[in-house]
């Protein structure tokens, strides 16, 4: 499906089967000069077609056309490489493109979820099965590196770069100041809040997201063009909404290791999701997964605030616990 959202401005919605998301929101600056598309959907048959046919219709030169990449989940990123030509570049922030080229990235991650108490049988089909593992790009991609405060001009848009990290560390949106207009990614989205996780209790993902929604709250944006679902005009009352649902967040993890330490996976399997199922052993295995990245993101943010710690025990596995 395509819509026109504004002059030289259009929306293609790209399917993603089987996923909750439902689709990823590819846009399109169409100009005189060059275009420039903004997100791509997973390397996957149904996408590719989308992308195609819409890509056609819209009489959208690829010899002509460059890319700019949110994020480095493939919902996102994977047909990058396939989409774009040898004429393009493809904009893409260096903390993400960093993350892969990372030796063995899938490996460590498994190691890490053990360790956090991801059962073992559970664990190796939830990385088998992985859309980030599965639908990423076929190949490496020579990306056009930006930085925070970058500005691509296409037409009539001036977009200025805004390094957002949270959801990834390398999250960046677009931001239009005159047309106040925020190309956001999955920094905000409006019916389903973003999934900030991690699998390295080093990293403090939420922290950064945080502070990544006060840095947007200030700016005057009219329309956000969110990466899923739909267009928000309500940006400052949207991030206030997603900064009291952290503050629940964290206030529940506290409550649920009130008597006892607890794993990541068991701090998970006890938070309240908004998925149709019966209980946690019920929960679709990707799901799983998402929600236990979630879970150890706010246990990394409580630790660091001084409310939790987390202790390594003699089964090699990791125990959180109230301070």
């Amino acid at each position: 499906m395509i819509k026109e959202l504004a002059p030289q401005l259009y929306q293609i919605e790209v399917p993603l089967p089987k996923n909750p998301l439902k689709a990823t929101n590819s846009y399109v600056i169409k100009t005189a000069q060059r275009n420039l598309v903004i997100d791509t959907g997973m390397f996957r048959e149904e996408c590719k077609r989308v992308m195609d046919k819409a890509l056609e219709s819209l009489e959208i030169d690829r010899e002509m056309t460059d890319f700019f990449i949110t994020h480095l989940h493939a919902d996102h990123l994977g047909l990058a490489g396939y989409l774009s030509s040898g004429n393009s570049r493809v904009y893409f922030h260096r903390r993400d493109a960093t993350i892969l080229e990372v030796p063995n990235f899938w490996e460590t991650i498994s190691r890490r979820a053990r360790q956090l108490g991801f059962p073992g049988p559970e664990l190796d089909q939830a990385i088998r099965t992985h859309p980030g593992k599965k639908f990423s790009p076929a190949e490496a991609i020579p990306f056009d590196l930006i930085t925070d405060g970058q500005v691509l001009t296409f037409g009539d848009y001036h977009l200025e770069c805004l390094h957002t990290p949270g959801h990834t560390p390398g999250h960046t949106c677009l931001y239009e100041r005159r047309k106040k207009v925020l190309f956001s990614g999955d920094h905000i989205l409006g019916d389903i809040t973003p999934n900030i996780s991690t699998w390295f209790v080093e990293e403090n993902p939420l922290a950064q997201y945080l502070e990544s929604l006060d840095r947007v709250f200030y700016m005057e944006v009219d329309r956000v063009y969110p990466g899923h679902r739909s267009v928000l005009k309500n940006c400052r009352g949207r991030i206030q909404e997603l900064l009291q649902h952290h503050r629940q967040r964290a206030e529940e993890i506290l409550y649920i290791l009130e008597k006892e330490k607890k794993t990541a996976y068991q701090v998970a399997a006890e938070m309240s999701w908004d998925i149709v199922s019966e209980n946690w052993e019920m929960f679709p295995l990707n799901q799983k997964w998402f929600a236990m990245g979630e879970a150890i993101a706010h246990l990394r943010y409580l630790e660091v605030q001084g409310l939790l710690e987390n202790r390594l025990l003699q089964d090699d596995t990791l125990y959180w616990q109230r301070r």
